[in-house]
């Protein structure tokens, strides 16, 4: 009894989820050290079993610690992308208004003065 009551007290996902693999090349959070490795499991015997168990129960503790890790590297990481994203997307914005108001403004001293000119020679 003590073995089931064991192994039913570990979350599903650490006997059976399958083993996700960082793809190669992709972003890494360095400072969180390296990913920690599942164990192999062998069920054959009781004391393979509790073994198992144990180094399942280890692995979980790393796992989840390097994953809230990683998790708080990339936030991080990923605000001050936005961060600075936002300053230079406000930055070509400005500068796009700026050149709309001087057109703006040029488009309408233009027609002020063709209408004065226009008035002024007795256009229609």
């Amino acid at each position: 009894m003590f073995l089931l009551a064991t192994l039913v007290g570990l979350p599903c996902a650490a006997v059976s989820a399958p083993v996700a693999h960082a793809a190669g090349g992709g972003w890494s959070a360095p400072a969180c050290g390296a990913e920690p490795t599942m164990p192999s499991l062998d069920v054959a015997s009781v004391e393979h079993y509790n073994a198992s168990v144990d180094k399942a129960t280890a692995y979980q503790k790393a796992a989840r610690t390097y994953n809230s890790c990683v998790a708080h590297a990339a936030n991080k990481e990923e605000t001050a992308i936005s961060n600075e994203a936002r300053e230079k997307i406000a930055y070509v914005h400005e500068g796009s208004q700026a050149v709309q108001k001087r057109i703006a403004a040029n488009f309408t001293h233009m027609n002020a003065t063709l209408k004065a000119g226009n008035a002024k020679f007795g256009g229609k």
